[in-house]
This record gives structure tokens, sequence and C-alpha cells, in this order.
């Protein structure tokens, strides 16, 4: 079967833009499509954008992204090195969950980036991504820091740094979880 060609992002990225499929197309401020290095290593992948992502238009953009900038620090890797993303590219009200019928009309773009990028490692943040990536019911507390397979990926699936942010216990998971995505980048780097 022959493989479809890769998407270049800003293609997808306008897709997304135009993007009416679902009611939260209505309540957006700013589509969040993701960014970072097209070529990375390392997607990260999270639920979906909040208050401060939507206003701006950018992902991790509010206090769980100046710490997700400390995580990537403590894997030696600096915020423009990656690629992030969210599962949902348009905010649902009020920081709710993301549905189920909205998970399935917006993953089409999420994996048409992750096909276009192609990275080696994928970190998914919480439960929604590592639920949809990993194609699990198995929640997060069970699943962070075990290296997982997805395809041709490897995933690394980690708490949310937002849930870090209100629960401290997960920090030292969550920095740890870190410090093996930057061992097993340096393995490679080697091998």
């Amino acid at each position: 079967m022959p493989t479809k060609p890769h998407i270049p992002l800003d293609q997808i990225k306008a897709q997304v833009e135009g993007c009416r499929r679902c009611p939260l197309a209505e309540t957006r401020t700013n589509v969040v499509f993701g960014d970072g290095n097209s070529n990375a290593r390392v997607m990260i992948i999270g639920e979906a954008p909040g208050k401060n992502e939507d206003l701006q238009g950018s992902p991790f953009v509010g206090a769980a992204g100046k710490y997700l900038s400390e995580l990537l620090a403590i894997a030696g890797l600096k915020r423009e090195e990656v690629f992030i993303a969210n599962v949902l590219k348009c905010r649902p009200p009020g920081n709710r969950d993301p549905r189920p019928e909205e998970i399935q009309t917006c993953t089409p773009f999420l994996r048409e980036q992750t096909r276009t990028i192609s990275p080696e490692f994928i970190v998914t943040l919480g439960n929604f991504s590592t639920k949809f990536i990993l194609k699990t019911d198995t929640g997060i507390t069970r699943l962070h820091g075990k290296l997982a397979m997805a395809g041709k990926f490897k995933v690394l699936p980690v708490y949310h740094p937002a849930a870090a942010l209100y629960d401290s216990s997960k920090r030292i998971a969550l920095e740890d979880d870190f410090a093996t995505l930057g061992r097993l980048l340096a393995e490679g780097q080697q091998a």
C-alpha cells in the first residue's frame, strides 16, 4: 500500500483555521495549531488550549507552559527544538474536558501534523493525549514514565504540567520522566 504524501504544516494549519466541524469553532478566539521545530525529534502533545492559549493562538503560554519550558530544560531541550501541539485545536468553554466527539473530529489534524513532523519521540501530557495516542483506557497514573510504541513512534506518557502545579506530589514524577526523556535522547544520539 503506497504511503500518503506528507502535507506541509502550513497547509494543515490553513485547514485547521478554516475548520467549522464542531461547535468549538464558534467560541474560540484563535485556533491553536501548535508551534515549534517542524523537524523535531520530540513532539509534545497536550490536551486542549486554555484561556491564555486561545487568546494568543499559541500552545502552553500560561503557567503550565512556563513549567513545561523548565521540564524541557531537564531533558536538555529548548522549546524551539520541539514541536508542541494539542489533541484539540480550539479551547473548550471554561476549560472543560474534551468531549469524545470533539476528539474524533479534531484528531485527523493531529495525525497529519505528526506524520509531517515525523518525530522520534512523542511525549503525551496527561490522560487525553495518552489515551488517544496509545489507544488505551489505562490512565496516566499507571502509564507515566513508561516508554511505549505507537506505530513507529516512541511514546513517553507523562503527567500534564498543569496537574503538577496543583498537586506537588506529581512534580517529582514529572521531573524524573523528563530526565528519562533526556537520557533516551542522549542514547539515541550515540547509536
